[in-house]
């Protein structure tokens, strides 16, 4: 069975876009290409122990096993070197895409503390969208008993759009609560 979000997008967005941008074909119509979770670590230089439980929360949230990301460069004013261990990133595609970004509109964002909708400018240019999360608590996912330490995480969408305008589109009909 196809992913909720992957069903509407067919059935009802597609149609939806290509008569709001006058797409002659619907392979013309911006669709997701991937979802990027990064969590950056700064602190795993000191303590290696949080890495492990970063990279475990990262796969409980995506249903994906996360990959370690290292340091290019040595800094010596964050006691930094090259190769050391420093956060964890999944790439989603496909159905575990869909399915990752249904939870994040539907459950994960409105248990956001003050959340009014997510701001309009986080777009790249390019058709593509980030935003940050600043603790990884509001996926049901997670046991918060199990926490050790709150951790953020950054979330970039990439279309296939080519303006800003036409991600907007197809991100708020997916469902994206963006701020009014």
């Amino acid at each position: 069975m196809a992913a909720r979000l992957k069903e509407l997008y067919r059935e009802k967005i597609v149609p939806a876009l290509m008569r709001e941008f006058n797409y002659k074909s619907v392979m013309a119509v911006p669709r997701l290409e991937k979802v990027t979770i990064n969590m950056g670590l700064g602190e795993a230089t000191q303590n290696p122990k949080i890495l492990d439980g970063a990279v475990r929360e990262l796969a409980q949230i995506t249903g994906q096993r996360p990959v370690v990301t290292k340091a290019k460069k040595s800094v010596s004013a964050f006691k930094l070197r090259e190769g050391m261990s420093i956060g964890c990133m999944v790439t989603l595609r496909g159905d575990r895409m869909y399915e990752f970004l249904d939870r994040l509109f539907n459950i994960a964002l409105p248990r956001v503390r003050d959340f009014r909708g997510l701001s309009t400018k986080s777009f790249d240019g390019r058709g593509n969208y980030t935003l940050g999360i600043r603790d990884q608590l509001i996926f049901p996912e997670i046991d918060y008993n199990k926490v050790d330490k709150l951790k953020g995480m950054n979330v970039c969408i990439t279309t296939t759009a080519e303006t800003d305008a036409e991600a907007l589109s197809l991100l708020q009909q997916l469902g994206m609560p963006f701020a009014r």
